[in-house]
């Protein structure tokens, strides 16, 4: 589609670098502005209603779609890794790279990515903040459990699944500063673990009200909690044309090269939502224990190249099912 403009974008924490340019290639204006209000104001001021606007993906990325959207004809998020803009070129600076991606832009020569409404990302908001403090309680127990070694205590009774028991930490002798660490990490995992119960029922709550999420739980090894991750990471799953597409974004693909009649595959990509290869990965775990055809075909593949390959390539297998099992629009 023909635009009057095309500016490009590179954006940063504290600033982002503009330049526009016209069909024909003609540089119409550059420049620099803060990523304040009054800032981005001052953007939308130089835009025109039949501009297109290209910006890399990143953090702060959202943001400033959202901002610009209603004063230009269109916001494309462009994929770094498969828009190569910087390629060849020997010198490097903002303002190069804000007119290499207008360039792009206007030569169609980018790749975007999904731009995922507000819901969406409010429902990533939710899973990513359940992953990160689940992570954390693992770090803090790891930690407590080697503070606890070092002192020669290797066995200690739990409270629970995961929390050390409150009466024997207050029977122990400890150095002062090993108690104060086991004290204070064990306040810590207490507090996590809180956290986590109070927003494993907000969870429960979303997975409970999507049609999306309850058509997933069908799947063996899903639950409410992965299947609201899966669902809030893919969006929306008429984006992926075949379950290949859906596999690769979680980048649990094998790395193929091929030349000259010979093909070798490597290790899978990791490229992607990281917190969707985890899901997936975390459901695979349940695959060997199918009764069905996935499941004796997973159990084979663990004796042949071991279980932690087979759960990889189960992963695979459950983008499939989900891609067959997500309700259609």
């Amino acid at each position: 589609m023909r635009y009057e403009h095309y500016i490009g974008v590179d954006l940063h924490k504290a600033f982002f670098q503009a330049c526009a340019v016209t069909p024909e290639g003609t540089r119409c204006w550059e420049d620099r502005f803060p990523r304040t209000v009054d800032g981005l104001a001052a953007f939308r001021a130089r835009c025109q209603p039949g501009t297109a606007v290209a910006i890399e993906a990143s953090t702060p990325t959202w943001h400033f779609a959202d901002t610009i959207q209603s004063a230009v004809a269109a916001v494309i998020v462009v994929d770094p890794f498969k828009t190569k803009i910087k390629a060849g070129y020997a010198a490097k600076t903002d303002r190069l790279d804000a007119q290499r991606l207008a360039d792009a832009l206007r030569r169609e020569s980018v790749t975007a990515v999904y731009y995922p409404p507000p819901a969406i990302r409010e429902l990533r908001e939710l899973c990513r903040y359940r992953h990160a403090l689940v992570r954390t309680r693992t770090l803090v127990t790891q930690r407590m459990r080697a503070v606890l070694l070092r002192q020669g205590l290797a066995d200690a009774p739990a409270a629970g699944r995961r929390l050390v028991s409150e009466a024997w930490l207050t029977t122990l002798t400890l150095p002062p500063h090993a108690t104060a660490s086991v004290v204070g990490l064990h306040r810590l995992l207490r507090q996590t673990d809180q956290q986590i119960r109070e927003i494993d029922q907000v969870v429960e709550r979303e997975a409970a009200a999507d049609p999306v999420v309850q058509a997933l739980v069908t799947i063996r090894g899903i639950g409410p909690t992965l299947g609201l991750l899966i669902r809030a990471e893919l969006g929306a799953i008429d984006r992926f044309p075949t379950p290949a597409h859906v596999a690769s974004y979680a980048g649990v693909v094998p790395r193929v090269h091929a030349t000259g009649g010979h093909v070798r595959y490597g290790a899978i990509t990791k490229r992607g939502s990281p917190w969707l290869r985890w899901a997936l990965i975390e459901a695979a775990i349940h695959g060997p224990t199918r009764g069905d055809a996935i499941g004796r075909w997973g159990r084979r593949l663990a004796v042949r190249k071991g279980a932690l390959k087979a759960r990889v390539a189960m992963a695979r297998a459950l983008c499939t099912e989900i891609f067959l099992r997500w309700p259609k629009a």
